[in-house]
C-alpha cells in the first residue's frame, strides 16, 4: 500500500488548475534562477503566474520588467501584484494604466505591509487608496481587469476577529474582486473551516488555497511567524535533524507537500496557487503527482513548397 502522500487520489479524474507566484529578481544570478524556473513550469499550462510587489513599492520597476518579459517571451498570463502603500492615487492609477497598455489583464490587489514593517501600525498614504477594497474599485474603474485579492484562513494578523476579517473580505468582493488567494497554511482543516465560514457569509468567489512547499523549514517558519500562520508540531518533526542533509530534506519536503495537496483534492479542492519562491523542481514534482503533465510547445506549421 502506498504511503498517504503518494496514494492515487480518489478524485484524480477531477480537472486540476494551478497558478504560480514568483518574485522579481534583484541580481543577474537571481534573474537566471527565475527564468529557469519559469521555463520549467510554463509547460504545465498554469491559469496565470503572479509577480510580487515589494513593501512600499520597492520592486515596482522590477515587477513591471518581469511582467513585461513574461508577456513578450512566453504564452503565460501574468498577474501583476499592486499595493496601496507609498503612492497616491494618481501614481497607482498610472501603474495600472501602464499594465493595461502592455496587455496585462489580471492584477493581484493588496493593501501592503506597513512602511515601518510588519507589526507596526498601518497608515494609509495621504491621497492614496486607503484599503484593498478602494484599490480594487480603482482598478476596475480603469479597465477590464480580473482582480485577485488575499484571504486568511487564520485571519489577518491585524484583524480583531474572524468576523471582522470576513467583513474585510466582503468589502473587497463588493468592490469587484473576482478571486481570493489564501495565505499559506499547513493544516487543511483550517482552510476548509474557513471556506465554510466564507460561504456562510454569502461570499461566492473562488477561494484558492495558497500552498507553500517547504523548501527550507527554518525560512518557512519565519515566514509563518510574520504572517500569523501556525506551524504544526508534526511539520517541524518531519524536518528535525536534516539541517545538513539537503537531499533528504528535499525528499521530505516533496512528501509533505504532496500529502497536503492530495488530501485537499480528496476533499474536493481542484485549484491551487503555489508560492514557488522562484524554485521549480519541488512545485513541478507536486504538480506531476496532481496529474498535470508538461505540454510541449506546438511546432510551427510547415508551408507546402
Amino acid at each position: 500500500m502506498f504511503p498517504a502522500a503518494f496514494r492515487p487520489s480518489r478524485h484524480s479524474s477531477r480537472p486540476i488548475r494551478v497558478s504560480f507566484e514568483f518574485f522579481p529578481p534583484k541580481t543577474d544570478e537571481m534573474e537566471s534562477v527565475l527564468w529557469s524556473s519559469i521555463e520549467r513550469l510554463a509547460p504545465l499550462r498554469p491559469d496565470f503566474v503572479s509577480v510580487t510587489y515589494g513593501a512600499g513599492g520597492s520592486t515596482r520597476e522590477r515587477t513591471h520588467k518581469t511582467v513585461s518579459r513574461i508577456l513578450a517571451e512566453t504564452d503565460l498570463k501574468p498577474a501583476a501584484h499592486l499595493t496601496c502603500v507609498a503612492a497616491n492615487r494618481d501614481e497607482i492609477d498610472d501603474v495600472v494604466r501602464g499594465y493595461r497598455d502592455i496587455g496585462v489583464r489580471h492584477i493581484v490587489a493588496l493593501r501592503g505591509d506597513p512602511m515601518a514593517g510588519i507589526g507596526t501600525a498601518y497608515e494609509a498614504h495621504p491621497g492614496g487608496y486607503a484599503q484593498t477594497c478602494d484599490l480594487v474599485a480603482g482598478i476596475k474603474r480603469l479597465g477590464d481587469f480580473e482582480v485577485s485579492v488575499s484571504a486568511y484562513p487564520e485571519k489577518h494578523p491585524e484583524a480583531p476577529s474572524i468576523e471582522a476579517d470576513l467583513d474585510a473580505l466582503a468589502t473587497k468582493v463588493d468592490a469587484g474582486a473576482d478571486r481570493a488567494i489564501t495565505q499559506f497554511f499547513f493544516d487543511n482543516d483550517l482552510y476548509l473551516r474557513y471556506l465554510d465560514r466564507v460561504r456562510a457569509r454569502g461570499i461566492t468567489i473562488p477561494i484558492v488555497p495558497g500552498i507553500l512547499p517547504v523548501q527550507n523549514f527554518k525560512l518557512a517558519k519565519s515566514f509563518a511567524e510574520r504572517a500569523g500562520a501556525s506551524v504544526p508540531e508534526w511539520l517541524g518533526s518531519r524536518f528535525e535533524g536534516l539541517e545538513g542533509d539537503v537531499d533528504t530534506r528535499k525528499m521530505v519536503a516533496a512528501a509533505v507537500a504532496a500529502e497536503q495537496v492530495l488530501d485537499l483534492v480528496d476533499r474536493g479542492v481542484s485549484e491551487f496557487h503555489f508560492y514557488t519562491m522562484n524554485r521549480a523542481d519541488l512545485v513541478f514534482a507536486i504538480c506531476h503527482l496532481l496529474g498535470l503533465r508538461a505540454v510541449a510547445p506546438a511546432e510551427p506549421a510547415r508551408v507546402a513548397a
